[in-house]
């Protein structure tokens, strides 16, 4: 198992005079700490998330303090952009940081976004597709025929060229099992989460996902799914279990807000769902979050020790998970987030131990059953 950092902070759980402190230093230490990658998101005109609303800009600036990772956009909302654009800045990035940017798409579901281009919010999907089919083109340095101001046909080609041959794709999905197989038919990876799903519907999912590929010509085993969970481990249960009750609930709370913001504008929520924008009780509001935090604690997270979390973790590799995408900030102090990174890497340790033993274990009883 590979593991990543991820960030979708709210806003108004960042205490730091400088807000992008935890995102650099946590950057920094998994450059240095063998991890796989950092993620860094798009959200718009909200708390929650608002912090980042351009993953190319915080990946150039990754670029200049790291050497090792990839810096990946998870997600980037191609229908919000011109994909020219989109292709443009990244082949940037990819050349100040030698060849180390990927990304996941994704359609985007807030329909206040959408005030950017507010004629696609309805075939989003199917935009997003078409960008990242031109973003491919122009990448590997295809020319694309453009209609400029007077009305003449131009042939234009993307400046810089970037680094890296192929631009690594991946496509997010909130649960939707047709985006997975459509990520398995275009050769893409997947990026998702456990946020209305569980491993069992997961597990189906990545079932689905390996088979596209197949069907359609790609190696099923070479596709990688990356699964994001919240993240905070430490060398004692209760005290994790103390150190992030309140502020994950505050942070549940941001995301509802910003669903409901939604709602109320007349689109759906994450994962396409429709919702009454109507307030909710409070009484029964913090009863949602209760149950919300223990189901999240117990079912959906690596909030914990190295040991209490490396089962969980060897199960989502059981089913079909490459790497987890850890979302390490919901509103815990940066100190002691970064103090939680050292336990994370005993856990990345850990798994990537008891692989090679596993391997090797393997090879001996080939070898052994060779005489």
């Amino acid at each position: 198992m590979q593991f990543g950092i991820m960030f979708f902070a709210s806003a108004e759980q960042t205490k730091d005079n400088d807000r992008y402190l935890l995102l650099k230093k946590a950057a920094q230490f998994a450059d240095q700490h063998n991890f796989c990658c950092v993620w860094t998101p798009e959200r718009h005109f909200h708390d929650f998330g608002g912090i980042f609303p351009n993953p190319s800009v915080m990946s150039a600036a990754l670029a200049m303090i790291t050497e090792n990772i990839q810096l990946r956009a998870g997600s980037l909302v191609s229908p919000l952009h011109n994909a020219i654009r989109i292709a443009e800045e990244w082949a940037v990035v990819d050349n100040l940081s030698g060849g180390r940017v990927a990304i996941s798409f994704g359609s985007g579901w807030n329909i206040d976004d959408f005030v950017f281009f507010p004629d696609r919010y309805s075939t989003r999907q199917a935009v997003m597709y078409e960008q990242i089919n031109t973003i491919k083109n122009l990448w590997s340095g295809k020319p694309l025929s453009q209609i400029n101001p007077v009305g003449k046909e131009i042939s234009i080609r993307l400046a810089p060229l970037p680094v890296q041959k192929d631009l690594p794709v991946w496509i997010t999905s909130s649960g939707n099992t047709e985006t997975f197989k459509k990520a398995g038919a275009i050769g893409a990876n997947v990026l998702t989460h456990l946020l209305g799903q569980d491993i069992v519907s997961v597990s189906e999912k990545i079932a689905a996902y390996r088979e596209s590929r197949e069907k359609h010509g790609h190696d099923p085993s070479t596709g990688i799914v990356s699964l994001m969970l919240h993240t905070y481990l430490d060398s004692d249960m209760a005290r994790v279990r103390a150190e992030v009750r309140t502020p994950f609930r505050e942070y549940l709370r941001s995301a509802v807000s910003l669903e409901k913001e939604s709602a109320s504008g007349g689109g759906v929520i994450s994962g396409g769902r429709k919702i009454s924008p109507e307030e909710i009780e409070k009484n029964h509001m913090e009863e949602m979050l209760d149950l919300a935090f223990e189901r999240y604690f117990r079912t959906a997270s690596l909030m914990g020790t190295p040991s209490s979390c490396s089962e969980f973790v060897n199960r989502l590799e059981s089913i079909g998970v490459d790497e987890i995408a850890c979302l390490i900030d919901f509103g815990i102090p940066t100190e002691k987030v970064l103090d939680g990174l050292t336990h994370l890497a005993v856990l990345q340790e850990q798994c990537s131990t008891g692989r090679a033993a596993a391997a090797a274990n393997e090879s001996l009883q080939e070898f052994t059953a060779s005489f």
